[in-house]
Formats: C-alpha cells, sequence, structure tokens
C-alpha cells in the first residue's frame, strides 16, 4: 500500500481555469462595490438602518466565515493538544483554508465600519475598552490572523527554498500553535456573549447564557466539517485521491457525530430549563427557521451512526455539508432572524452587499486554489495509475 510522503507539494497545474476566471471577475465586482462604499459611505450599496446596524457582511463574513474557518482551530486541538499525529497530514490544508478565511473576514469588518478612518484606534491603547466585548472579539481576530500566518509560513519559506529559517521557525512555533487554539476558543466563544448582552432583543430560542458555550461547541463541529468537506472538494477539485485520507476522515465523522449529540442534548436542555418549549410551535417562522437548523444539525447524526457511511466519500459529504449549513444558519437566525428590534424596523440585503458577500467568498476560493496549485499545501501519495484509477471509482 501507498504511503504518505514526508514532504508536502505544491499541486501544480495552470491557474486558469473557468473556476478561477469566474471568482475574479465576483471578486473584481466586490472590489468595485466596496470602493463605492468607501468613498460614498454605507447607504450607497446597503440596506442597513438604525434599527438594523449590521447585517449580512457582518453575520456572513465575519460571524459564519471565521467558524467556517475554524479547520485549523480543529485539527489543532486534535494533532497537538489531544497528540493525534494520524491526523497531521490534513493540518496544512485547513490552516490555509483557516487563514484566508479570517483574513477576509478581517479586512471585512473595516469595510463595515461607519467610520472605518479610525480602524487604527484597536492598535493604540488609549483607545481600548477593555470591558468591551466587541474588542475583545476584535482583538482576538486580530492577533489570531497573525498567528494563521505565522503557522502557515513554514510552507512559504519551503516554497522559497528558507531551509534555515524554517528551522529556527520551528523551534517556537509551539508558541503559536498554543496561541492558535486559545484566541479562536476566546472569540468563538465571545461571538455568543455579544447575542447575550443583547438580552430581550434576541428571541428565546437562541437568547440563553449558555450560548458563548452553543457558539464555541458549533464553531469546533463546523471546523471538523470543513476539513471533511475541503478534502472531498479538493479530491474532486484536483482529481486527487482521499484514499489514504478516509479512515481519518472516517474518525473525524464519528467526533462530529458525538459532538452533535453532546450539542442537541444541551441546546434543548436549555430550552426546557428556561421554560422556553411553546416557543418552539408558536413563533411563526422563528419557530420554522429553528426546526430547519436542528434538522441540519440532525443529519450528520443519523447518517454518521453507520460504520458504511463513515467510510462512504457520499456519505461524509452530505453529512458535513449539512452542519456546516446547520452551522450557518444557526448564526444567521441568532443574529437576524431572532433579532428583535421594535416594530418599524426590517432588514433585508441589497444586491449589492450579496454581490460583495459572494466577491469574498470567491477571492477566499481563488487565493485557495494559487496556493495550493504553487505552494506545497497537500502531502502527496504515491500511487500507481492503477491505484489512483481505482481510488476514483470508489
Amino acid at each position: 500500500m501507498a504511503k504518505f510522503h514526508n514532504e508536502h507539494e505544491p499541486l501544480g497545474g495552470s491557474l486558469f481555469s473557468k473556476t478561477t476566471v469566474i471568482c475574479a471577475i465576483l471578486a473584481l465586482i466586490a472590489a468595485v462595490i466596496l470602493a463605492k462604499r468607501m468613498v460614498l459611505g454605507l447607504g450607497s450599496v446597503t440596506n442597513l438602518n438604525n434599527g438594523y446596524p449590521w447585517g449580512i457582511w457582518i453575520v456572513y463574513d465575519v460571524v459564519i466565515g471565521t467558524a467556517f474557518a475554524c479547520g485549523g482551530y480543529a485539527m489543532a486541538i486534535l494533532c497537538y493538544v489531544l497528540n493525534k499525529g494520524e491526523y497531521h497530514p490534513m493540518v496544512r490544508p485547513a490552516l490555509l483554508a483557516s487563514a484566508f478565511g479570517y483574513t477576509l473576514g478581517g479586512i471585512s469588518i473595516v469595510f463595515d465600519l461607519g467610520r472605518w478612518w479610525n480602524a487604527w484606534h484597536i492598535l493604540v491603547p488609549s483607545y481600548w475598552n477593555t470591558g468591551s466585548v466587541m474588542f475583545e472579539v476584535a482583538l482576538c481576530v486580530m492577533a489570531y490572523i497573525v498567528v494563521l500566518w505565522i503557522e502557515f509560513s513554514p510552507a512559504i519559506l519551503t516554497k522559497f527554498g528558507l531551509k534555515d529559517s524554517k528551522k529556527k521557525l520551528e523551534k517556537i512555533l509551539f508558541v503559536f500553535v498554543a496561541l492558535g487554539v486559545l484566541l479562536p476558543s476566546m472569540h468563538q466563544s465571545s461571538l455568543g456573549t455579544l447575542l447575550v448582552v443583547m438580552g430581550y432583543q434576541i428571541h428565546p430560542l437562541w437568547q440563553t447564557p449558555i450560548l458563548p458555550l452553543l457558539f464555541l461547541a458549533s464553531a469546533i463541529t463546523m471546523g471538523f466539517s470543513i476539513v471533511v468537506f475541503e478534502a472531498l472538494l479538493g479530491a474532486s477539485a484536483f482529481n486527487r485521491s482521499v484514499r489514504h485520507e478516509m479512515p481519518q476522515l472516517a474518525k473525524l465523522a464519528r467526533i462530529i457525530q458525538g459532538m452533535m449529540v453532546a450539542y442537541l442534548v444541551i441546546r434543548f436542555g436549555d430550552i426546557v430549563v428556561r421554560g422556553a418549549i411553546a416557543e418552539l410551535f408558536t413563533s411563526g417562522i422563528r419557530s420554522l427557521m429553528f426546526w430547519i437548523e436542528i434538522a441540519l444539525f440532525a443529519t450528520p447524526v443519523v447518517l454518521f451512526a453507520k460504520a458504511e457511511n463513515r467510510m462512504s466519500k457520499k456519505a461524509l459529504w452530505i453529512g458535513a455539508c449539512s452542519l456546516l449549513l446547520a452551522g450557518a444558519l444557526y448564526r444567521l437566525d441568532a443574529f437576524l432572524v431572532a433579532y428583535q428590534t421594535g416594530a418599524g424596523w426590517s432588514y433585508f440585503p441589497s444586491v449589492q452587499e450579496l454581490l460583495v458577500t459572494i466577491g469574498i467568498i470567491a477571492t477566499e476560493i481563488l487565493l485557495y486554489v494559487v496556493f495550493v496549485r504553487k505552494f506545497p499545501v497537500f502531502y502527496t501519495h504515491k500511487l500507481t495509475p492503477a491505484e489512483l484509477a481505482a481510488a476514483h471509482e470508489k
């Protein structure tokens, strides 16, 4: 049986394809809209108002986007906290996706600031409001972006032949690995705290003192799911075999299932304790959105209960996608659908807001393709053509 290399390798190949061209066009459209926003203000491109001071940019690009980017965080927990070295081949691709997800999320925050020219204040201690949850989130996200790129930098140093620099970095890399576990634990839970402090403005199906726990647990599980998602999507998009990764993906599916069982028990238990059971069926569209969330969260619980499904690429794909959609919908519901700002206010993103969000996603895809083709990101396998063909047939 073929074994892993000791080294990562670039995938190679052309950077020009239908996917990259489309992504580049979408990114350019987003850039034009953002330029308009920077000159003419938020009102020129968004439907934000005094009742809804944040919209899809914050909710997707930051709240949802950073959860999608928790693959590096989740794999760091497995590999370096729990010492599960068998998952190491999946770390670097997860780190790259996390670095892009957090970097673009961090940049998008600037575009959502009314007075964006004051963004530099966060770097000056005299401007700090240390009692602010938003300050803690912003500072942690900013620091984590730096940590992620340092964690990924061995790939960049290898690409440019800087072996001595890489060796020196590896001696202190454990410090950044530790920070890479601490920082997302802080800000992912604090995103839940943002809603806790909003009190009655958040509907009872979502408002709870344990929101920090629910946000953190779902973010970690989304991190494992995005690793499965990226492995399978990368296999299809880049004509790679995941044959040697299937045992690890199956174990990740088992972890996802266990965490989701615990998550659902805690969430329903919390609703019972708070006496909000009636809200499950009497809150109109909010009740419907809640049950859609639960159905999506429960899908991998049922699907991954069977061992054969955990070794099936199709079942893994469905389960991972379901959980990612569930986590995204949970955050969208909590920040927008469950938000009760008062009579007379409503919000739905404008076309330009949606185009910017799509453009940011396209930018991440485009940059990811460039990096995996030009930098040593993926572990490779020495497979014969027959083995490769057999792996793809399965």
